[in-house]
């Protein structure tokens, strides 16, 4: 469990990544496969004929600890993570647009595309309890332990093939509205959950170690498969596991209005989409998910230290029932895990030619308490934008509920585009973000 952490600690305080993928491109009004994803109404509305999406890279870390000016060769990470007494919250989040083609068909639009997602979260993780296990330089106190949460390690890994279709339901010289709908085919990789809720109780330490210790029974959840049953910590487990097997499906619904202001120009593009409405199912060889009732109660209180060097869960739920803290309760081999379903709104205003600035508001529909719910972010992005058509700049101002406000910076030429979310944040303020996001598309006629 001390390996978990300290990797994590580690790859939060060295990435560089964003949080919102794409932040700025998805607004754009050179509208493409980008645009569609967020919103599948909008593939009604291509700028060309057809596009051939070649590539999309975008990745993100995100914590509400560790900031920029904390990063020096001196930094304990795991202190500055569970620094305070605030719940840690931190995602590693990758996004990865494959090949993808749309055409524009009279009031059709239609599209082909591929994904694919990968991240790991530390979810309202109490900090005394990191310190306990991360921190070997112990100090003679009590820690009360009451968290109402559900504390939450979680992977994922899974690809994603979708077939969308949108369509111009009345146009005339002043206005256009348009619907859409994606049906997408989940391919399940990897996942793993560690979910401890209604922990109460407290942590000892003394010369001799920390002890956890419970006053009343809490709940546990411990669910694995594929690569991550074995490691939770090597990262490249995730990339080898994206694609499974299919199993599972989902929808996205939007739905798109334009005020136009000429024929190939707008005043306001607004939008409304209902995205990831589904789930998917992990059935492997090595699958478990199991619900227990952790309780120090009989067994005497549990040295953490046990925990030292363990990097995944198999070794930490063994650890458990063979010194006695676990009640197994019903579980099952293969399990369901909902998608992180979300509202996306935005609208994107022409202030005078060239210029435009847009708004864009991602809300989750469910929290991230959920032991089989993947989670998201909720996230605001004000975008200012300078377009010539062939070429675009921006300047995207966001706010997300784990690394607070950030100011990013990107540029479109042609069908290749650079970005980032908080580079101008990193470079004169103590961000807890850093990001970059890349990638190139074709369109023609």
């Amino acid at each position: 469990m001390k390996k978990i952490i300290v990797t994590l600690g580690l790859f939060i305080g060295f990435s560089a990544l964003a949080q919102e993928h794409f932040s700025g491109m998805s607004t754009s009004n050179r509208v493409g496969i980008i645009n569609g994803v967020m919103n599948p109404a909008e593939f009604a509305n291509l700028s060309k004929r057809f596009e051939v999406n070649i590539y999309g890279l975008s990745f993100s870390v995100a914590n509400n600890k560790i900031g920029f000016s904390d990063i020096n060769s001196d930094a304990d990470f795991e202190d500055l993570l569970f620094q305070g007494t605030d719940p840690v919250d931190a995602r590693v989040d990758a996004e990865i647009l494959g090949p993808g083609f749309a055409m524009k068909w009279k009031k059709w639009g239609f599209a082909f595309t591929t994904k694919a997602y990968t991240n790991f979260n530390i979810i309202d993780v109490d900090p005394a309890i990191g310190n306990a296990i991360a921190n070997d330089n112990l100090v003679f106190n009590t820690t009360l332990l009451n968290s109402s949460n559900n504390q939450r390690l979680n992977g994922v890994a899974y690809g994603e093939v979708g077939l969308s279709a949108g369509r111009n339901l009345f146009e005339n010289e002043k206005h256009l509205f348009s619907a859409g709908i994606s049906l997408k085919f989940l391919f399940p990789g990897t996942y793993s959950n560690f979910g401890l809720d209604n922990l109460n109780g407290q942590i000892t330490q003394n010369v001799s170690g920390a002890y956890l210790t419970t006053n009343s029974p809490a709940t546990l959840n411990i669910a694995y498969s594929g690569n991550l049953a074995d490691s939770f910590t090597n990262f490249s487990d995730y990339s080898k596991s994206i694609f499974g097997g299919l199993n599972g499906t989902a929808i996205d619904i939007g739905f798109n209005y334009q005020w136009k202001g000429g024929s190939k120009d707008y005043k306001v593009n607004a939008g409304l989409a209902f995205k990831n409405l589904g789930s998917m199912t992990f059935k492997d060889s090595n699958n478990a998910s199991t619900n227990y009732a952790f309780s120090t109660q009989g067994p005497g209180p549990l040295d953490l230290s046990l925990f030292d060097g363990v990097d995944n869960l198999k070794d930490v739920e063994t650890i458990l029932r063979q010194k006695g803290y676990l009640t197994e309760l019903p579980n099952q081999k293969s399990f369901k895990v909902k998608l992180p379903a979300m509202i996306n709104l935005y609208a994107d205003f022409k202030i005078i030619p060239k210029i435009y600035v847009s708004g864009f508001l991602q809300q989750k529909l469910q929290d991230n308490e959920g032991n089989d719910q993947i989670t998201t972010v909720n996230t605001f992005t004000l975008t200012p934008r300078f377009t010539l058509g062939f070429f675009e700049a921006f300047l995207p101002v966001n706010n997300n509920e784990i690394s607070g406000t950030n100011v990013g910076v990107g540029l479109r030429f042609r069908g290749f585009y650079l970005g980032s979310g908080s580079i101008v944040t990193a470079l004169i303020n103590d961000s807890k973000q850093a990001d970059i996001y890349t990638g190139f598309r074709w369109a023609f006629l």
